[in-house]
């Protein structure tokens, strides 16, 4: 008898249904351990600042029936097998599990796996491997990280702002980013300038060329040069005044698109926010279920796709071998790309042992698992299913078209248009609308054309956009901030704590949020810094691969931590107003009045160690009774 671990019970029911039908003497017990079985106290720091930043963990509460279980289980088994995800945090929750159910982690089996499918966890088990304990230096390293930054700098906050804020440091670089783009978009002066079109036509034809003024006297417009009302009429009129153009110039280039990329965790998070209208954190949450398994009739419980946690575009030459087969098979030869494409991620410090999100089978076709899906999970699949069947897929061929138009030999108006030859990968992966103009099939270099309508455009520039939940985690992974398993909780974080809305989709910062930026910007501006924050996670995948120590790491930043937060509380003077004559009713302290996104209320200078509180209307009361 064997026993397989894994965090998740629906993981455990899909691995199950694999192994059910063993021999006697290969029998597995798959069992779950609800995720995390340890983590460092909620009530207290939990970590030994003297003693090399050594964490203290305790059992979790929801934990201790399943070890108690486990226990049990693991004295009457041959083989112990932890097969937790794919990366360190699956890494750590397997060392938790050796330490609190008293295992030698040298027999201890550890089985990873990019997919649950059956021959991926035959694989692995005929493939184990030993806890990589750098893995777990490195996740452990990144918790004691983020635990210091939390614990150290909340108190300062609630202290200096009010009370239940958080300071996080990647949570702040993120909020940092928000609060930049607010002060561009203030300090923002829009800028007024004109565009001029015009329409022309050939004798015998209704088809209009519309086109735009690109060059004034052989010199390109630059976006701000026709700046009035007068100077856009004056050009129109002149225009007008000519009457007719001249076609100087078609130019033709046949050019290709290539197909993106397969989706790794922060391309998937975009394109299903832009596209399906997902947050990141249930873009996740279903891929989570498609990825453990779903039911299929009387088919087999299946994983419907790879790891979603993902940083890198690798795939497997096993999937590419079946993906060529199936366009193939099923879409047609002539959309086969005549050579293999191989992915290397563009992400910095990306796992490339890891794979791409992309379907456990390309024969499972949206469509014929629509029935056993969700309406949500159905278009994740889908949008997952396209991408990938699209990367082994031709090129669009299309021809680019060039023309332009002089008039008065001092005005020059160009339009280009794409003609499709060949749809290629978007047979599959639809994209914007072709363009076609039947025009072009009689317009010739020297034609002469008339002018149907010129009209001056009056256009303003505008403020750099608003970031969205799309366009911030795209900015978290080009800075190198985060790691896939935290985009989703960071976006989540900061609508939690009041530091930003969503309207319209768009993130506003809030009064709250640029308040606790600025303070964080003054004292410690290394962790709302994008470069620091990017260096740290460099530093963090050093310890993973063995080369950096997590105590070092830790120590240099934990140093000036220390010292601008000594720093902070003495200079910072507290917002709270004090409440004179009137004493805490618990503990005797001094009672201030704290603002919160909810309103004022009043509250113990001794928090948290005091929780007493009271709103500031109730309090107005017992004033005015008294």
């Amino acid at each position: 008898m064997n026993l397989i671990i894994v965090e998740s019970p629906t993981k455990e029911r899909t691995i199950a249904k694999f192994l059910n039908n063993t021999t006697d003497e290969e029998k597995f017990i798959i069992k779950s351990s609800y995720g995390h079985v340890r983590d460092l106290p909620a009530n207290n720091l939990g970590v030994d600042e003297k003693n090399n930043f050594r964490p203290q963990y305790i059992i979790l509460p929801k934990a201790r029936k399943v070890i108690a279980e486990l226990k049990k289980i693991v004295k009457h088994v041959k083989e112990i097998y932890l097969a937790t995800d794919y990366d360190r945090e699956g890494e750590a929750i397997a060392w938790h599990l050796v330490k609190v159910l008293g295992l030698d982690i040298n027999s201890v089996k550890r089985i990873t796996f990019h997919e649950i499918t059956k021959p991926a966890i035959l694989y692995a088990l005929d493939h184990p491997r030993k806890i990589d304990l750098n893995l777990v230096n490195s996740q452990q390293a990144r918790r004691i990280i983020d635990r210091l930054v939390g614990y150290k700098l909340s108190p300062l906050l609630w202290k200096k702002i009010t009370n239940k804020l958080s300071a996080g440091r990647v949570q702040s670089a993120a909020l940092k980013f928000i609060y930049d783009r607010e002060k561009e978009i203030e300090k923002f002066v829009p800028e007024e300038y004109w565009t001029i079109e015009c329409s022309f036509y050939k004798d015998g034809q209704e088809k209009l060329l519309n086109t735009k003024l690109t060059h004034i006297n052989n010199v390109k417009l630059q976006k701000l040069d026709i700046k009035t009302q007068q100077d856009a009429q004056n050009i129109v009129k002149e225009v007008k005044d000519y009457g007719i153009g001249k076609v100087v110039q078609i130019e033709t280039e046949e050019k290709f698109k290539s197909p993106p990329e397969p989706y790794i965790t922060s391309t998937l998070q975009q394109d299903a926010s832009w596209k399906l209208k997902f947050s990141p954190s249930k873009t996740m949450l279903i891929a989570q279920s498609l990825y453990e398994g779903v039911d299929l009739g009387d088919k087999e419980r299946v994983g419907l796709i790879t790891y979603m946690r993902t940083d890198s575009a690798f795939v497997s030459d096993y999937a590419i071998e079946e993906l060529r087969k199936f366009i193939t098979e099923k879409i047609g030869v002539e959309y086969l790309n005549d050579k293999v494409r191989k992915f290397k991620s563009k992400v910095k410090n990306a796992q490339e042992a890891h794979e791409a999100i992309r379907p456990t089978s390309v024969y499972r076709t949206p469509e014929e698992i629509k029935q056993y899906l969700s309406e949500d999970q159905y278009k994740l699949y889908k949008l997952i299913w396209e991408r990938f069947v699209a990367t082994q897929m031709k090129d669009i061929k299309y021809k680019n078209i060039n023309i332009a138009v002089n008039v008065g030999n001092k005005y020059l108006f160009e339009t280009e248009f794409k003609e499709i030859l060949f749809d290629g990968y978007t047979k599959i992966l639809a994209e914007e609308q072709k363009d076609k103009n039947e025009f072009l099939q009689g317009v010739n270099v020297d034609d002469l054309l008339k002018i149907k309508d010129c009209i001056g455009k009056q256009h303003f520039t505008e403020p750099p956009p608003r970031y969205t939940e799309a366009s911030l985690i795209k900015e978290l992974e080009k800075n190198g901030i985060g790691r896939p398993s935290t985009y989703a909780t960071i976006v989540d974080t900061l609508k939690i704590r009041g530091y930003v809305k969503l309207k319209d989709r768009k993130f506003y910062i809030t009064p709250l949020g640029k308040e606790v930026t600025e303070l964080l910007s003054k004292y410690f501006s290394e962790i709302v810094d994008k470069s620091y924050t990017a260096k740290v996670e460099e530093l963090l995948d050093k310890i993973s691969e063995g080369k950096e120590d997590w105590v070092r790491v830790i120590s240099l930043f934990y140093n000036p931590l220390i010292k601008n937060l000594k720093k902070a509380f003495e200079e910072i003077k507290s917002k709270n107003e004090i409440v004179k004559d009137q004493k805490c009713k618990l503990c005797g302290g001094t009672l201030v009045i704290r603002t919160s996104k909810y309103g004022k209320f009043v509250a113990c200078s001794n928090y948290p160690k005091c929780k007493y509180k009271v709103s500031e209307y109730e309090k107005r009361k017992t004033e005015t009774k008294s």
